[in-house]
Protein backbone atom coordinates (compact mmCIF):
# COMPACT_ATOMS: atom_id res chain seq x y z
CA UNK A 1 0.00 0.00 0.00
CA UNK A 2 2.83 2.40 0.91
CA UNK A 3 4.52 1.87 -2.47
CA UNK A 4 1.29 2.79 -4.29
CA UNK A 5 0.97 5.98 -2.23
CA UNK A 6 4.60 6.90 -3.01
CA UNK A 7 4.03 6.37 -6.72
CA UNK A 8 0.95 8.62 -6.60
CA UNK A 9 2.93 11.31 -4.74
CA UNK A 10 5.77 11.29 -7.28
CA UNK A 11 3.48 11.32 -10.28
CA UNK A 12 1.37 14.01 -8.64
CA UNK A 13 4.39 16.23 -8.18
CA UNK A 14 5.31 15.90 -11.83
CA UNK A 15 1.69 16.61 -12.68
CA UNK A 16 2.30 20.03 -11.13
CA UNK A 17 4.74 20.75 -13.92
CA UNK A 18 2.47 19.50 -16.64
CA UNK A 19 -0.49 21.55 -15.36
CA UNK A 20 1.43 24.72 -14.55
CA UNK A 21 -0.05 28.00 -15.85
CA UNK A 22 0.84 28.95 -19.41
CA UNK A 23 2.06 32.44 -18.64
CA UNK A 24 5.62 33.65 -18.26
CA UNK A 25 7.43 34.69 -15.11
CA UNK A 26 7.98 38.25 -14.07
CA UNK A 27 10.72 40.12 -15.89
CA UNK A 28 13.93 40.52 -13.89
CA UNK A 29 14.85 44.06 -13.04
CA UNK A 30 18.23 45.74 -13.34
CA UNK A 31 18.34 46.99 -9.73
CA UNK A 32 21.19 44.81 -8.53
CA UNK A 33 22.45 46.16 -5.21
CA UNK A 34 26.17 46.60 -4.60
CA UNK A 35 26.65 47.08 -0.87
CA UNK A 36 23.80 45.37 0.93
CA UNK A 37 24.04 41.60 0.61
CA UNK A 38 21.90 40.70 3.62
CA UNK A 39 18.89 39.76 1.49
CA UNK A 40 20.78 37.21 -0.63
CA UNK A 41 19.21 33.86 0.24
CA UNK A 42 21.13 31.65 -2.19
CA UNK A 43 24.31 30.09 -0.86
CA UNK A 44 27.54 29.63 -2.84
CA UNK A 45 29.55 26.57 -1.86
CA UNK A 46 33.04 26.14 -3.29
CA UNK A 47 33.41 22.39 -3.47
CA UNK A 48 36.78 20.71 -3.68
CA UNK A 49 38.14 17.76 -5.71
CA UNK A 50 38.59 15.92 -2.40
CA UNK A 51 34.94 16.29 -1.40
CA UNK A 52 32.63 16.87 -4.34
CA UNK A 53 29.46 15.93 -2.44
CA UNK A 54 29.40 18.36 0.49
CA UNK A 55 29.01 22.12 0.90
CA UNK A 56 31.85 22.53 3.38
CA UNK A 57 32.97 26.05 2.54
CA UNK A 58 30.83 29.00 1.42
CA UNK A 59 31.77 32.15 -0.43
CA UNK A 60 29.71 34.86 1.22
CA UNK A 61 29.02 38.04 -0.79
CA UNK A 62 30.30 41.03 1.19
CA UNK A 63 32.57 38.90 3.40
CA UNK A 64 35.99 39.25 1.78
CA UNK A 65 37.79 36.77 4.02
CA UNK A 66 35.40 33.95 3.00
CA UNK A 67 37.05 33.85 -0.42
CA UNK A 68 40.51 33.34 1.04
CA UNK A 69 39.23 30.89 3.64
CA UNK A 70 37.79 28.68 0.87
CA UNK A 71 41.07 28.94 -1.10
CA UNK A 72 39.43 30.37 -4.21
CA UNK A 73 41.81 30.23 -7.19
CA UNK A 74 41.81 33.75 -8.68
CA UNK A 75 43.92 32.79 -11.68
CA UNK A 76 41.72 29.96 -12.96
CA UNK A 77 38.26 29.58 -14.45
CA UNK A 78 35.10 29.22 -12.39
CA UNK A 79 32.12 26.95 -12.96
CA UNK A 80 28.85 27.91 -11.29
CA UNK A 81 26.39 24.99 -11.07
CA UNK A 82 22.71 25.87 -10.55
CA UNK A 83 20.31 23.01 -9.77
CA UNK A 84 16.63 22.89 -10.71
CA UNK A 85 13.31 22.11 -9.06
CA UNK A 86 13.46 19.37 -6.43
CA UNK A 87 10.89 17.01 -4.93
CA UNK A 88 12.89 16.16 -1.82
CA UNK A 89 14.45 19.51 -0.92
CA UNK A 90 17.89 17.90 -1.20
CA UNK A 91 20.59 17.87 -3.86
CA UNK A 92 20.08 15.24 -6.50
CA UNK A 93 22.68 12.56 -7.22
CA UNK A 94 23.89 14.24 -10.42
CA UNK A 95 25.38 17.25 -8.57
CA UNK A 96 28.54 15.57 -7.17
CA UNK A 97 28.92 13.65 -10.45
CA UNK A 98 29.04 16.90 -12.42
CA UNK A 99 31.37 18.54 -9.88
CA UNK A 100 33.73 15.55 -10.06
CA UNK A 101 33.76 15.58 -13.86
CA UNK A 102 34.49 19.34 -13.95
CA UNK A 103 37.45 18.92 -11.62
CA UNK A 104 38.77 15.95 -13.59
CA UNK A 105 38.73 18.05 -16.74
CA UNK A 106 39.89 21.32 -15.12
CA UNK A 107 41.83 20.39 -11.94
CA UNK A 108 42.77 24.00 -11.07
CA UNK A 109 39.32 25.47 -11.52
CA UNK A 110 36.74 26.61 -8.97
CA UNK A 111 33.44 24.70 -8.95
CA UNK A 112 30.73 26.57 -7.07
CA UNK A 113 27.34 24.97 -6.35
CA UNK A 114 24.46 27.40 -5.85
CA UNK A 115 22.10 26.24 -3.10
CA UNK A 116 18.52 27.49 -3.58
CA UNK A 117 16.91 24.29 -2.30
CA UNK A 118 14.39 26.00 0.00
CA UNK A 119 12.95 27.92 -2.94
CA UNK A 120 13.31 25.01 -5.36
CA UNK A 121 11.11 22.59 -3.36
CA UNK A 122 7.94 24.67 -3.54
CA UNK A 123 4.91 24.06 -5.76
CA UNK A 124 6.37 24.20 -9.29
CA UNK A 125 4.89 27.57 -10.38
CA UNK A 126 6.17 29.15 -7.14
CA UNK A 127 9.69 27.77 -7.68
CA UNK A 128 9.56 28.91 -11.31
CA UNK A 129 8.83 32.43 -10.11
CA UNK A 130 11.80 32.26 -7.73
CA UNK A 131 14.26 31.86 -10.62
CA UNK A 132 14.19 35.67 -10.94
CA UNK A 133 15.42 36.10 -7.36
CA UNK A 134 17.96 33.27 -7.63
CA UNK A 135 19.34 34.78 -10.83
CA UNK A 136 19.57 38.14 -9.08
CA UNK A 137 21.47 36.54 -6.18
CA UNK A 138 23.94 34.90 -8.57
CA UNK A 139 24.45 38.16 -10.49
CA UNK A 140 25.16 40.09 -7.30
CA UNK A 141 27.65 37.44 -6.23
CA UNK A 142 29.45 37.52 -9.60
CA UNK A 143 29.46 41.34 -9.68
CA UNK A 144 30.92 41.39 -6.17
CA UNK A 145 33.70 39.00 -7.18
CA UNK A 146 34.50 41.16 -10.18
CA UNK A 147 34.43 44.47 -8.24
CA UNK A 148 36.08 43.29 -5.03
CA UNK A 149 38.79 41.04 -6.51
CA UNK A 150 38.91 42.17 -10.14
CA UNK A 151 38.01 38.61 -11.11
CA UNK A 152 37.50 38.49 -14.91
CA UNK A 153 34.02 37.40 -15.99
CA UNK A 154 35.62 35.90 -19.08
CA UNK A 155 36.58 33.07 -16.72
CA UNK A 156 32.99 32.39 -15.60
CA UNK A 157 30.89 29.52 -16.99
CA UNK A 158 27.37 29.06 -15.62
CA UNK A 159 25.74 25.62 -15.89
CA UNK A 160 22.03 25.54 -15.13
CA UNK A 161 19.68 22.53 -15.16
CA UNK A 162 15.93 22.80 -15.72
CA UNK A 163 14.73 25.84 -13.72
CA UNK A 164 18.40 26.49 -12.94
CA UNK A 165 19.03 27.20 -16.61
CA UNK A 166 16.62 30.14 -16.50
CA UNK A 167 18.12 31.34 -13.21
CA UNK A 168 21.48 31.30 -15.02
CA UNK A 169 19.95 33.32 -17.85
CA UNK A 170 18.57 35.94 -15.46
CA UNK A 171 21.97 36.09 -13.73
CA UNK A 172 23.74 36.60 -17.03
CA UNK A 173 21.41 39.43 -17.99
CA UNK A 174 22.13 41.27 -14.72
CA UNK A 175 25.93 41.06 -14.45
CA UNK A 176 27.90 44.27 -15.02
CA UNK A 177 29.82 42.57 -17.81
CA UNK A 178 28.89 39.47 -19.78
CA UNK A 179 30.06 36.14 -18.43
CA UNK A 180 31.95 33.95 -20.85
CA UNK A 181 29.43 31.13 -21.22
CA UNK A 182 26.13 29.71 -20.06
CA UNK A 183 25.21 26.09 -20.69
CA UNK A 184 21.50 25.33 -20.40
CA UNK A 185 20.85 21.70 -19.51
CA UNK A 186 17.29 21.01 -20.69
CA UNK A 187 15.87 24.36 -19.52
CA UNK A 188 12.41 24.00 -18.00
CA UNK A 189 9.44 24.42 -20.35
CA UNK A 190 6.29 25.18 -18.28
CA UNK A 191 6.00 28.92 -17.52
CA UNK A 192 8.95 29.69 -19.83
CA UNK A 193 8.06 28.47 -23.34
CA UNK A 194 6.24 31.73 -24.08
CA UNK A 195 8.09 33.98 -21.62
CA UNK A 196 9.94 37.11 -22.74
CA UNK A 197 13.73 36.87 -23.07
CA UNK A 198 14.62 38.86 -19.89
CA UNK A 199 12.91 36.28 -17.65
CA UNK A 200 14.35 33.12 -19.23
CA UNK A 201 17.57 31.89 -20.78
CA UNK A 202 18.38 33.68 -24.05
CA UNK A 203 21.40 34.23 -26.34
CA UNK A 204 21.93 37.73 -24.90
CA UNK A 205 22.78 36.43 -21.43
CA UNK A 206 26.44 35.53 -22.09
CA UNK A 207 29.14 35.80 -24.74
CA UNK A 208 28.11 32.28 -25.72
CA UNK A 209 25.03 30.25 -24.79
CA UNK A 210 24.71 26.56 -25.65
CA UNK A 211 21.68 24.46 -24.82
CA UNK A 212 20.91 20.73 -24.66
CA UNK A 213 17.23 19.82 -25.15
CA UNK A 214 16.51 16.24 -24.05
CA UNK A 215 12.85 16.09 -22.94
CA UNK A 216 10.66 18.27 -25.17
CA UNK A 217 7.80 15.84 -25.45
CA UNK A 218 4.18 16.93 -25.93
CA UNK A 219 2.63 20.30 -26.71
CA UNK A 220 4.89 23.34 -26.15
CA UNK A 221 3.02 24.55 -23.05
CA UNK A 222 3.15 21.10 -21.41
CA UNK A 223 6.68 20.00 -22.32
CA UNK A 224 9.01 19.34 -19.35
CA UNK A 225 11.92 20.91 -21.27
CA UNK A 226 11.63 24.08 -23.33
CA UNK A 227 11.13 23.32 -27.02
CA UNK A 228 12.17 26.53 -28.74
CA UNK A 229 15.83 27.41 -29.25
CA UNK A 230 17.08 29.78 -26.56
CA UNK A 231 20.85 29.83 -27.19
CA UNK A 232 23.42 30.47 -29.89
CA UNK A 233 23.57 26.69 -30.45
CA UNK A 234 20.65 24.47 -29.45
CA UNK A 235 21.26 20.72 -29.63
CA UNK A 236 18.42 18.18 -29.67
CA UNK A 237 19.85 14.69 -28.97
CA UNK A 238 17.66 11.96 -30.48
CA UNK A 239 15.27 14.66 -31.64
CA UNK A 240 15.01 16.08 -28.13
CA UNK A 241 11.73 14.37 -27.31
CA UNK A 242 12.82 11.21 -25.52
CA UNK A 243 16.14 9.53 -24.77
CA UNK A 244 17.25 5.90 -25.30
CA UNK A 245 16.84 3.78 -22.18
CA UNK A 246 14.14 6.06 -20.75
CA UNK A 247 11.09 4.34 -22.22
CA UNK A 248 8.10 3.09 -20.26
CA UNK A 249 9.10 -0.55 -20.78
CA UNK A 250 12.46 0.15 -19.14
CA UNK A 251 10.69 1.91 -16.27
CA UNK A 252 8.42 -1.10 -15.67
CA UNK A 253 11.42 -3.45 -15.73
CA UNK A 254 13.35 -1.37 -13.18
CA UNK A 255 10.30 -1.08 -10.91
CA UNK A 256 9.87 -4.86 -11.06
CA UNK A 257 13.52 -5.39 -10.15
CA UNK A 258 14.20 -2.59 -7.67
CA UNK A 259 10.81 -1.42 -6.44
CA UNK A 260 9.44 2.11 -6.43
CA UNK A 261 12.37 3.80 -4.70
CA UNK A 262 13.71 5.34 -7.87
CA UNK A 263 10.44 6.19 -9.60
CA UNK A 264 11.16 9.93 -9.57
CA UNK A 265 14.49 9.23 -11.29
CA UNK A 266 12.71 7.23 -13.98
CA UNK A 267 10.23 10.03 -14.54
CA UNK A 268 13.13 12.47 -14.95
CA UNK A 269 15.31 10.13 -17.00
CA UNK A 270 15.16 12.02 -20.30
CA UNK A 271 15.17 15.42 -18.58
CA UNK A 272 18.32 14.61 -16.62
CA UNK A 273 20.05 13.00 -19.60
CA UNK A 274 21.17 16.52 -20.58
CA UNK A 275 23.45 16.58 -17.53
CA UNK A 276 24.94 13.16 -18.19
CA UNK A 277 25.61 14.04 -21.82
CA UNK A 278 27.59 17.05 -20.61
CA UNK A 279 29.42 14.94 -18.02
CA UNK A 280 30.27 12.51 -20.83
CA UNK A 281 31.79 15.36 -22.83
CA UNK A 282 34.00 16.27 -19.87
CA UNK A 283 35.24 12.74 -19.25
CA UNK A 284 35.62 11.55 -22.86
CA UNK A 285 37.40 14.50 -24.44
CA UNK A 286 39.16 12.30 -26.98
CA UNK A 287 35.89 11.40 -28.71
CA UNK A 288 33.32 14.19 -28.48
CA UNK A 289 29.84 13.49 -29.80
CA UNK A 290 29.08 15.44 -32.96
CA UNK A 291 25.80 17.20 -33.72
CA UNK A 292 24.58 18.44 -37.10
CA UNK A 293 22.58 21.51 -38.05
CA UNK A 294 19.21 20.66 -39.55
CA UNK A 295 15.83 22.31 -40.12
CA UNK A 296 13.88 19.44 -38.58
CA UNK A 297 14.13 16.08 -36.86
CA UNK A 298 12.44 14.47 -39.87
CA UNK A 299 15.10 15.76 -42.29
CA UNK A 300 17.84 14.59 -39.93
CA UNK A 301 16.34 11.10 -39.74
CA UNK A 302 16.57 10.91 -43.53
CA UNK A 303 20.30 11.52 -43.29
CA UNK A 304 20.05 14.85 -45.13
CA UNK A 305 22.02 16.95 -42.65
CA UNK A 306 25.41 15.30 -42.12
CA UNK A 307 27.43 18.19 -43.53
CA UNK A 308 30.21 19.95 -41.62
CA UNK A 309 30.66 22.75 -44.16
CA UNK A 310 30.21 26.34 -42.93
CA UNK A 311 29.87 25.35 -39.26
CA UNK A 312 27.02 22.91 -39.95
CA UNK A 313 28.37 20.45 -37.38
CA UNK A 314 29.67 20.97 -33.87
CA UNK A 315 30.81 19.12 -30.77
CA UNK A 316 28.28 18.47 -28.05
CA UNK A 317 29.18 19.65 -24.56
CA UNK A 318 32.32 21.14 -23.10
CA UNK A 319 34.43 21.33 -26.26
CA UNK A 320 31.73 22.97 -28.38
CA UNK A 321 32.94 25.44 -30.99
CA UNK A 322 31.59 28.84 -29.98
CA UNK A 323 29.77 29.71 -33.19
CA UNK A 324 27.53 32.75 -32.89
CA UNK A 325 25.17 33.00 -35.84
CA UNK A 326 22.53 35.70 -36.33
CA UNK A 327 19.86 33.22 -35.28
CA UNK A 328 19.93 30.10 -33.14
CA UNK A 329 21.25 26.95 -34.80
CA UNK A 330 19.14 23.83 -34.17
CA UNK A 331 21.36 20.76 -34.23
CA UNK A 332 20.65 17.04 -33.95
CA UNK A 333 22.45 13.77 -33.22
CA UNK A 334 21.79 10.21 -32.11
CA UNK A 335 23.24 8.74 -28.92
CA UNK A 336 23.52 5.45 -27.09
CA UNK A 337 21.44 4.67 -23.99
CA UNK A 338 24.42 4.88 -21.64
CA UNK A 339 27.84 6.47 -21.29
CA UNK A 340 29.86 6.85 -23.45
CA UNK A 341 26.98 8.21 -25.52
CA UNK A 342 28.84 8.80 -28.77
CA UNK A 343 27.70 7.07 -31.96
CA UNK A 344 28.80 7.25 -35.60
CA UNK A 345 26.29 8.59 -38.13
CA UNK A 346 25.87 7.50 -41.76
CA UNK A 347 23.62 8.62 -44.56
CA UNK A 348 22.67 5.78 -46.90
CA UNK A 349 21.12 6.39 -50.33
CA UNK A 350 19.66 3.44 -52.27
CA UNK A 351 18.03 3.45 -55.69
CA UNK A 352 15.48 0.71 -56.33
CA UNK A 353 14.64 -0.17 -59.94
CA UNK A 354 12.61 -2.85 -61.68
CA UNK A 355 8.93 -3.66 -61.99
CA UNK A 356 6.86 -4.40 -58.90
CA UNK A 357 3.05 -4.79 -58.91
CA UNK A 358 2.37 -2.57 -55.87
CA UNK A 359 4.15 -0.04 -53.68
CA UNK A 360 5.32 -1.72 -50.49
CA UNK A 361 4.62 0.27 -47.28
CA UNK A 362 6.46 0.19 -43.93
CA UNK A 363 9.14 -2.20 -45.08
CA UNK A 364 11.76 -3.51 -42.66
CA UNK A 365 15.40 -3.88 -43.74
CA UNK A 366 18.72 -4.72 -42.16
CA UNK A 367 22.08 -3.32 -43.18
CA UNK A 368 25.52 -4.48 -42.04
CA UNK A 369 28.65 -2.31 -42.30
CA UNK A 370 32.17 -3.73 -42.42
CA UNK A 371 35.24 -1.52 -41.98
CA UNK A 372 38.98 -1.57 -41.44
CA UNK A 373 38.59 -1.59 -37.63
CA UNK A 374 35.34 -3.41 -36.84
CA UNK A 375 31.90 -4.23 -38.15
CA UNK A 376 28.34 -3.38 -37.15
CA UNK A 377 25.86 -6.00 -38.28
CA UNK A 378 22.09 -6.17 -38.71
CA UNK A 379 21.25 -2.51 -38.16
CA UNK A 380 17.46 -2.39 -38.52
CA UNK A 381 15.69 0.40 -40.40
CA UNK A 382 12.24 0.87 -41.90
CA UNK A 383 11.26 2.68 -45.08
CA UNK A 384 7.72 4.15 -45.08
CA UNK A 385 7.31 2.96 -48.65
CA UNK A 386 9.30 1.17 -51.32
CA UNK A 387 8.54 1.48 -55.01
CA UNK A 388 10.50 1.11 -58.22
CA UNK A 389 12.65 3.79 -59.84
CA UNK A 390 13.02 5.84 -56.68
CA UNK A 391 16.00 6.81 -54.52
CA UNK A 392 15.65 6.60 -50.75
CA UNK A 393 17.82 8.37 -48.18
CA UNK A 394 17.93 7.37 -44.52
CA UNK A 395 20.11 7.69 -41.43
CA UNK A 396 21.75 4.81 -39.61
CA UNK A 397 24.27 4.87 -36.78
CA UNK A 398 26.69 2.50 -35.10
CA UNK A 399 27.86 2.34 -31.51
CA UNK A 400 31.37 1.26 -32.51
CA UNK A 401 33.93 2.97 -34.70
CA UNK A 402 34.23 0.60 -37.66
CA UNK A 403 36.97 2.66 -39.35
CA UNK A 404 37.02 3.12 -43.10
CA UNK A 405 34.07 1.46 -44.84
CA UNK A 406 34.96 -1.54 -47.00
CA UNK A 407 31.78 -3.56 -47.54
CA UNK A 408 28.09 -3.66 -46.70
CA UNK A 409 25.24 -6.15 -46.76
CA UNK A 410 21.60 -5.32 -47.38
CA UNK A 411 18.64 -7.54 -46.49
CA UNK A 412 14.89 -7.07 -46.99
CA UNK A 413 13.08 -8.76 -44.11
CA UNK A 414 9.94 -10.85 -44.40
CA UNK A 415 6.67 -9.45 -43.14
CA UNK A 416 5.84 -10.40 -39.57
CA UNK A 417 2.51 -11.76 -40.76
CA UNK A 418 2.03 -14.65 -43.21
CA UNK A 419 1.07 -13.70 -46.76
CA UNK A 420 -0.18 -16.27 -49.28
CA UNK A 421 1.59 -14.31 -52.02
CA UNK A 422 4.91 -15.04 -50.34
CA UNK A 423 4.19 -18.76 -50.81
CA UNK A 424 4.85 -18.68 -54.54
CA UNK A 425 6.46 -15.27 -55.13
CA UNK A 426 8.53 -12.73 -53.31
CA UNK A 427 8.66 -9.01 -54.21
CA UNK A 428 12.03 -7.79 -55.35
CA UNK A 429 13.98 -4.87 -56.80
CA UNK A 430 17.19 -4.38 -58.64
CA UNK A 431 19.65 -2.34 -56.61
CA UNK A 432 22.34 -0.46 -58.46
CA UNK A 433 24.80 1.57 -56.45
CA UNK A 434 24.54 2.40 -52.76
CA UNK A 435 25.99 5.72 -51.61
CA UNK A 436 27.15 6.14 -48.02
CA UNK A 437 28.36 9.30 -46.29
CA UNK A 438 30.03 9.13 -42.88
CA UNK A 439 29.11 12.13 -40.72
CA UNK A 440 32.09 11.96 -38.38
CA UNK A 441 34.74 11.74 -41.15
CA UNK A 442 32.73 13.43 -43.94
CA UNK A 443 33.93 10.70 -46.32
CA UNK A 444 31.67 9.46 -49.12
CA UNK A 445 31.82 5.94 -50.54
CA UNK A 446 29.96 4.36 -53.45
CA UNK A 447 29.25 0.64 -53.22
CA UNK A 448 28.50 -1.71 -56.11
CA UNK A 449 27.07 -5.21 -56.00
CA UNK A 450 29.63 -8.00 -55.74
CA UNK A 451 27.49 -10.08 -58.10
CA UNK A 452 26.57 -9.25 -61.68
CA UNK A 453 22.87 -9.46 -60.87
CA UNK A 454 21.88 -7.43 -57.79
CA UNK A 455 18.30 -8.45 -57.20
CA UNK A 456 17.04 -7.82 -53.64
CA UNK A 457 14.10 -10.01 -52.61
CA UNK A 458 11.96 -9.86 -49.50
CA UNK A 459 12.86 -12.58 -47.02
CA UNK A 460 15.82 -13.83 -49.07
CA UNK A 461 19.57 -13.82 -48.46
CA UNK A 462 21.27 -10.40 -48.15
CA UNK A 463 23.06 -8.78 -51.07
CA UNK A 464 26.76 -7.99 -50.68
CA UNK A 465 28.18 -4.65 -51.87
CA UNK A 466 31.82 -3.63 -52.12
CA UNK A 467 33.51 -0.31 -52.87
CA UNK A 468 33.21 0.73 -56.51
CA UNK A 469 36.29 1.83 -58.41
CA UNK A 470 35.13 5.35 -59.22
CA UNK A 471 37.98 7.77 -59.86
CA UNK A 472 35.69 10.80 -59.84
CA UNK A 473 34.37 10.07 -56.34
CA UNK A 474 37.12 11.90 -54.49
CA UNK A 475 36.54 15.04 -56.53
CA UNK A 476 32.85 15.05 -55.63
CA UNK A 477 33.28 14.31 -51.92
CA UNK A 478 35.05 17.48 -50.98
Amino acid sequence: MESKVWLLVVLGVWFQILTAPHGGVATADKNVGRKDFMDIESKFALRTPEDTAEDNCHLVPGVTESVANCQFNHSSKTFVVIHGWTVTGMYESWVPKLVTALYKREPDSNVIVVNWLSRAQQHYPVSAGYTKLVGKDVARFINWMEEEFNYPLDNVHLLGYSLGAHAAGVAGSLTNKKVNRITGLDPAGPNFEYAEAPSRLSPDDADFVDVLHTFTRGSPDRSIGIQKPVGHVDIYPNGGTFQPGCNIGEAIRVIAEKGLGDVDQLVKCSHERSIHLFIDSLLNEENPSKAYRCNSKEAFDKGLCLSCRKNRCNNLGYEINKVRAKRSSKMYLKTRSQMPYKVFHYQVKIHFSGTVPNTQTDQAFKISLFGTVAESENIAFTLPEVSSNKTYSFLIYTEVDIGELLMLKLQWESDSYFSWTDWWSSPGFSVGKIRVKAGETQKKVIFCSREKVSYLQKGKAPLVFVKCHDKSLNKRSG
